[in-house]
């Protein structure tokens, strides 16, 4: 198993990457995503790597972060999605974006993906949603924690109900769940208050506003 290739940047493009290691090039297939990020040719680039094999070819898949390639490894879980179908996703969404629609069951937004149809889009969000629950987002809280109980790493049954009501009365406004989501997390996040729905829902729409 191939963990991360470093050295050299040889040759990009869209899809691709050719990194120089010590004289031999590696070919390492890429978001586009990641191509937006990459430095310049000539600079020196670290990838972490997923190796895909079959019986008559072997690929690299490489990303500039860990949480990029945990993601990745998640997506490839899910019936119908194979590495390139996982790069196609992470070509339109960040990890932090992805999560939320996972979570927000937003499979609109997730089918925009190239070749990710409404059905795989469903299958993703059935069958990564209660992963994502438990993983964390950003820094060090989870996804699924309120304020307030960040150290203890879960919330409780009547603040998940509120969060939960709020994010569907913002869905009900017409507004896209994965931003109703977002505002909302952001409202729990920088409160130290125990908010009810009603609160949660005022404050998150002036995130939305």
């Amino acid at each position: 198993m191939i963990a991360y290739v470093q050295g050299i940047l040889e040759n990009l493009e869209i899809d691709k990457a050719v990194i120089d290691v010590g004289g031999i090039g590696y070919e390492v297939n890429i978001s586009a995503s990641t191509c937006d990020r990459m430095p310049g040719i000539g600079d020196n680039v670290k990838l972490y790597t997923y190796m895909n094999v079959k019986e008559d070819e072997m690929s690299l898949f490489g990303f500039l972060t860990r949480d990029e390639i945990r993601m990745f490894r998640m997506l490839i879980t899910v019936s119908g999605i194979g590495p390139k179908g996982a790069l196609s996703i992470l070509s339109v969404f960040d990890t932090d974006d992805l999560r939320f629609a996972i979570l927000a069951g937003d499979v609109k937004t997730i089918s925009k993906a190239p070749g990710i149809g409404k059905k795989t889009a469903e299958r993703l969000v059935l069958e990564l949603r209660d992963k994502i629950a438990n993983a964390d987002i950003t820094g060090t809280e989870g996804i699924g924690q309120a304020a307030g109980s960040a150290s203890t790493g879960k919330s409780s049954g009547e603040d998940a109900s509120s969060r939960d009501e709020a994010v569907e009365a913002l869905a009900a406004l017409g507004y896209n769940a994965t931003d109703a989501m977002k505002a909302v997390r952001k409202v729990l996040s920088n409160s130290d208050e125990k908010l009810d729905t009603e609160a949660i829902l005022k404050l998150a729409l002036k995130e939305l506003f």
